[in-house]
This record gives C-alpha cells, structure tokens and sequence, in this order.
C-alpha cells in the first residue's frame, strides 16, 4: 500500500472517529434536552422541593449549587493561580518542584468518595462545621485545586519565552512581565481550566452528600454558611435513589436538563469576559 493511499485511509478513519464520538455526544445531549426541557417551567426552577407531593421544585438547590461553587473557587483560584505562576515563573527545575507536581498531579486523581471522607472528617469532626455549606464547598475546593494548578502552570509554560524576553529587554520588571504579558496570553488556557473544573464540581455528588448533606434551608436565598446545602445533583441522586414523590422520573429529567445549561452558561460567562479582558490586556483586536 503507498504512503498516500495509507495517509487518505488514516485521515478518513480519524475524521470517522471524530464524527462517531461528537454523534454520541449530541445524542445525549438531545435525548436529555428532550426529556427535561418540558420539565423546566418557572415554578419548577424557582419553587421549593417536596418530599412526597408532585409538582416540588429545584430553587433551593439551584442557589445551593451556584453559592458553594463560588465558596470553592473564592479559595481554590487564587492559590491555584499564585502556585501556577510560582512553579512556573520562579521556582525552575529541582527536585522539590517535582515533588509538588508529583503531589499535585496525584491529588487530581484521587477519587471524589476518598476527599468526601476526608472532608468529612476534617471539616466536620475535628474543626465543627457540621454538615453545611462551608464544609462542602471546603472540601470541593480540595477537589477543584489540583487540576486548577495544573492547568495554571501549563498555560503559563506555553507562553513563547521570547515574549518574557522582550518585555525585560523593554525594561519591565518581573512582576511586570508576568502580569502584563505572561498571564493575558495564557488567559485563554486558565478560562478552559477553570469551565472544566466548574463543570466537573457542578456535577459532584459524593463529596457533598457526605459533607453538605441532602436537605435545604427553609428560607431562600440562605447564605447562611453552617446552613445545610444540598445541590442540584445531589437531589437527582436523593430523589432517584429514596424519594417518594411520584413525579421523581419527571424531576430528574429536568434537573438534567437544568445542569446541561448550567455548564452551557459557564462556558459563556466565562469565556466571552475572558477573552475581552485578554484583548484588552494585549492590545490585541
């Protein structure tokens, strides 16, 4: 076989694989979207759950998911920015740099139900916090931080060093080359990691069940940090796995539905003002 016979065949076998994998990947989204979007009616978004009536909501739990992803990445992004910058730009190669990235890149695949115990144990027991919001979204920032550094390092490293040089033959400082040119062009990778992120504790369950628990506050919105906070996908689990309320198929559904456009609007938020800032930081059109 010649090698332009083999190039055509492995192009068309990848562009194939491609093809298969976003396919699947649209089917779920729709067979989701068509189950749930009927579903997602005002009073459903806004309304208050109910333990054995149909018709309850998801309010609670929607103010719930958005308030701890805030508390976790209000702690996890700047230390995972000020890591990210310091493993990248000051702390160079050395044996004790590999150790910290060993341990982050360890941390990052560290299953969620061994966090949830330790959250558990940590917040909980020995510091008090009870099952609450404050624990939960500490131990989500556990489960947020190491992919956050990771990410933060890369994009930094994949700036070209003639940009670093350039701004120090200039006269810039340090500081000021990273602030000024380093961290703008590596924006872009830091906006991809933190939707990533946001999508993956958005939809964490064990950690939460465990340290937030599986009820809500009688009053909305509570920010209330020791109050209990479930989410929503805590709910869909709590209520696929021992609700009692008739509707709980139609429930999930929408939950699912809602999640969906959940991340959809993270993605957004996050990368349209992001790429606005890095134009603005740049100079660039």
């Amino acid at each position: 076989m010649s090698p332009k016979i083999t190039d055509k065949l492995v192009t068309v076998l990848l562009w194939l694989s491609a093809f298969l994998i976003i396919g699947i990947l649209l089917s779920f989204l729709v067979y989701l979207l068509y189950k749930g979007l009927p579903v997602l009616t005002w009073d459903f978004i806004t309304g208050r759950p109910s333990d054995i009536e149909a018709g309850g909501g998801v309010g609670p739990q929607l103010f719930n998911t958005f308030y701890i992803l805030v508390l976790s990445f209000g702690v996890a992004f700047p230390v995972a920015v000020g890591a990210g910058i310091y493993l990248s730009e000051y702390a160079g190669n050395s044996r004790l740099t590999d150790i910290v990235r060993l341990s982050t890149e360890s941390l990052a695949t560290v299953p969620s139900i061994v966090l949830a115990l330790f959250g558990m144990i940590v917040f909980i027991n020995i510091l008090g916090f009870g099952i609450s919001i404050i624990a939960g979204a500490m131990t989500l920032t556990l489960l947020n931080l190491p992919l956050l550094v990771r990410v933060t390092e890369e994009s930094l490293r994949a700036v070209p060093q003639a940009y670093r040089e350039a701004s120090l033959a200039l006269g810039a400082t340090k500081w000021q080359t990273i602030w000024r040119v380093v961290l703008p062009n590596a924006l872009p990778g830091i906006i991809t990691g933190i939707t990533l992120t946001a999508g993956r504790a958005v939809g964490e369950t064990a950690i939460l069940i465990f340290t937030a628990g599986t009820t809500v506050s009688r009053h909305l919105p509570d920010f209330d940090l020791f109050a209990s906070g479930e989410t929503l996908a805590v709910h869909m689990w709590y209520v696929m796995a021992i609700g009692l309320v008739p509707d709980r198929m139609e429930i999930a559904n929408g939950i699912g539905a809602l999640l969906i456009i959940v991340v959809l609007m993270f993605n957004l938020l996050f990368t349209v003002p992001g790429e606005m800032l890095r134009r603005k930081l740049t100079g660039s059109r």
